[in-house]
């Protein structure tokens, strides 16, 4: 039997990695895996030992915590898969502005990525996997079959964040959120572990004007083309 391709899917902060990485699992019947709920699954862990803010994080300690992080998904009545850390449903937690605003600091620390890279290629070595993130078709799956890097224009990336964090009742200003998605686009542009870049051989998916099921059909025609 022919080994299924692996898609790895990079881009920018909101701009529908996870909606589009959801999506095609679904359709192929692949595994779908959030490398970015990882970094958060830790972001998270560190808020709760005091090791992180906005302004500091305590490397050191952060990477001696590392050991105590079990990290695992299960599926979900909605067709996707929660977050639990060490055991711990923190599926809503993890999406919260709090979160966000730390969580490119945590990212930044290369014993971090080595640690989520190493149980990422784990989950994606017998391929049939979709995985987004920011390092994935250039670190985690460099031999990939289908690169994607999503984009989209920042302002409509922020209006999305904005809607979603609202449609949850988090108390958040749209002028908030758009700078936190600024600071997170320098840092993981200009990070010296791990940067979010463009490889060579990836396709470039703008969906500013397209809506889910557009992305989603475009996707599948370069599926499609690489079986």
């Amino acid at each position: 039997m022919k080994k299924e391709i692996t898609i790895a899917i990079d881009g920018w902060s909101s701009c529908g990695k996870s909606t589009l990485a959801k999506a095609l699992a679904k359709s192929l019947n692949f595994v779908y895996v959030d490398s970015g709920a990882m970094y958060r699954g830790v972001a998270l862990y560190a808020l709760r030992k005091d090791l992180v803010s906005p302004s500091h994080a305590n490397e050191e300690e952060i990477i001696k915590g590392l050991s105590d992080i079990t990290l695992t998904f299960s599926n979900n009545d909605k067709g996707s898969a929660d977050l639990y850390l060490n055991g711990e449903n923190v599926e809503q937690e993890i999406r919260t502005i709090t979160v966000s605003n730390v969580v490119s600091a945590v990212a930044k620390i290369k014993e971090v990525r080595s640690f989520l890279v190493a149980q990422q290629r784990k989950m994606g070595e017998d391929g049939g996997v979709v995985m987004d993130g920011r390092d994935i078709g250039s670190v985690v799956f460099p031999n990939a079959e289908l690169k994607l890097f999503v984009t989209a224009d920042p302002e409509i990336r922020a209006q999305r964040r904005y809607d979603e964090l609202q449609a949850k009742g988090d108390n958040v200003s749209f002028d908030e959120v758009r700078e936190n998605l600024k600071m997170r686009d320098e840092m993981d542009k200009n990070r010296e572990e791990s940067p979010l870049i463009q490889t060579e051989d990836a396709v470039v998916l703008d969906n500013s004007n397209l809506s889910p099921a557009e992305q989603l059909q475009e996707s599948l025609k370069l599926v499609e083309a690489r079986k």
